[in-house]
């Protein structure tokens, strides 16, 4: 038990090393991209010392975040609204608006599912209800510090970069067990024409079992980045939705269009 208790220990601390030093990277990439506006990924893979596969599925992930905008064979910084670039405090605070508010709808008992989003991870952070188990493909909630009363289950499955999402059939099969009372799910787009999209194939399928396998209300999770815009791979339709929360700053054009259908819209201006 204490042998198993160590290696437990040690595969834990490896795990978030590995994650500080891709962060770090991460991170001097947005620093890259807001000195030169743009930049191709064979400079970003010389100047930071990493593979181009390495860089690509970092701009990747920072796409899924909204930070950057992909072209064949580099990226760019996005910009919000007022024209500004939109670094990554900025969008951080829309984001973690948007996981307290969702919070809110997460009541003592529940069974919720969570995906690879990064914003509906952040809700970990903002759930104050008791006797909560949240189940997630997403790899990173290893990493996260919950209080005593969540209890986080892990769908397992193949571990895919960027997103660490756990995808496959092992992932489904498990998910094809269990329901949950609401689902928190973040996207790549959303319109109100296809619904919420990913740019992540693979992630498709479990997305819409979390979905399918909930009893009560479906929320959408997508700030004003992803608001209007559309990826290849559908993973649920508007008449899937119960409820979307975004940011104050999402185009009010879409909103009344999905509101139009039904759908509740919430809307919260960033964390200060």
């Amino acid at each position: 038990m204490c042998s198993m208790y160590y290696i437990r220990r040690s595969i834990k601390i490896i795990m978030k090393n590995n994650r500080t030093f891709i962060e770090n990277r991460r991170k001097k990439i947005i620093e890259a991209l807001e000195q030169h506006g743009s930049i191709k990924v064979e400079k970003l893979s010389a100047e930071l010392h990493a593979s181009p596969l390495t860089i690509r599925r970092d701009l990747d992930y920072l796409e899924q975040l909204g930070l950057v905008e992909r072209f064949y064979g580099g990226a760019s910084l996005r910009k919000n609204p007022t024209g500004q670039s939109l670094g990554d405090s900025d969008n951080t605070m829309h984001k973690h608006a948007i996981a307290q508010r969702a919070a809110q709808f997460v009541n003592d008992g529940d069974t919720i599912f969570i995906n690879s989003s990064s914003t509906a991870l952040l809700m970990l952070k903002y759930i104050t209800a008791k006797m909560v188990t949240i189940i997630t493909n997403n790899g990173n909630a290893v990493f996260n510090h919950v209080h005593d009363n969540i209890t986080i289950v892990l769908t397992g499955g193949e571990l895919r970069a960027p997103k660490e999402a756990m995808v496959g059939e092992f992932a489904l099969n498990n998910l094809n067990r269990v329901t949950a009372v609401k689902s928190f799910l973040g996207c790549s787009g959303l319109t109100s024409e296809e619904g919420f999209t990913t740019a992540a194939m693979h992630e498709v399928a479990i997305n819409q079992l979390m979905l399918s396998r909930v009893t009560g209300e479906r929320y959408i999770l997508a700030d004003y980045t992803k608001i209007g815009k559309k990826h290849n791979f559908i993973s649920g339709s508007p008449d899937q939705i119960s409820c979307i929360i975004t940011n104050t700053e999402s185009d009010k054009t879409v909103m009344d269009s999905l509101a139009a259908q039904g759908i509740k819209v919430i809307q919260v201006p960033p964390l200060k």
